[in-house]
């Protein structure tokens, strides 16, 4: 196998720690690694979500940066709520919460075991810099509880009518299928254009999602961008499942 800098690959350009600019995402391969270095600065994250771009790496690795194609996308609309899903949210008594205790959902995010991966992406430095986002006003969670406990959740970025999801957990059975549920019913009902799921999941396809070329996900982001933000808190947003 050949390096990343062998002339028959796409060359992966380091970023500089003293500038935002980022590669054309258009231009990067189908497998979407178009840079890597820089640091987690605020700025930086926030400039390359515009673009499309987001950072995901393991322990060891330098920073990696990515845009892949197809990108995986939930319309809000087209949330699929099937007839056994729905008595769950009908009658299990779950309650929801937003940005009740984002730091609590980023580290179970990180330390929930999942079948098919070992270790974690979701290291020390990506947790304080999503931590930071969340005080900006730019990372919001949404907490599962049942019978008083933290129980599932989710946690991503929103810029525009664009919703970026990163990372959900469950540590009871369609605990985190329902935050997905209540963030898709109310960002709908708020004119959000789209959930980024980022990567193509089964379990993501099975409740809506789908394969978008990544051209035309870059439009409908430029889109979406171009709306009123939610900036602040989303501790006063609401849900209560409604057939």
């Amino acid at each position: 196998m050949g390096s990343m800098f062998d002339e028959d690959y796409y060359f992966i350009p380091p970023l500089s720690r003293y500038s935002y600019i980022f590669p054309d995402p258009r231009e990067a391969s189908d497998e979407g690694l178009l840079a890597y270095g820089g640091d987690l600065e605020p700025n930086r994250i926030l400039t390359a979500y515009r673009y499309g771009i987001f950072p995901w790496y393991s322990q060891g690795d330098p920073i990696l940066w990515w845009s892949p194609n197809p990108r995986l996308l939930l319309y809000p609309k087209d949330f699929i709520t099937r007839k056994s899903f729905a008595r769950v949210l009908r009658n299990r008594g779950f309650g929801v919460t937003f940005d009740k205790d984002f730091s609590a959902v980023i580290k179970q995010c990180a330390s929930v075991p999942r079948q098919g991966q070992e270790g974690t992406w979701i290291l020390p430095e990506m947790q304080e810099a999503y931590i930071k986002l969340h005080d900006m006003g730019f990372a919001h969670s949404v907490e599962v509880w049942l019978d008083g406990k933290l129980v599932g959740g989710l946690y991503g970025l929103a810029m525009g009518k664009a919703f970026f999801g990163e990372s959900m957990f469950s540590l009871y059975r369609d605990a985190s299928k329902v935050a997905f549920r209540a963030l898709s019913d109310v960002l709908g009902a708020r004119g959000y254009d789209f959930i980024d799921c980022q990567m193509k999941t089964d379990h993501l396809m099975s409740l809506g999602a789908v394969e978008v070329d990544r051209n035309r996900y870059l439009d409908e982001l430029a889109q979406a961008l171009q709306k009123p933000s939610d900036i602040g808190s989303w501790q006063n947003f609401e849900w209560r499942y409604e057939e």
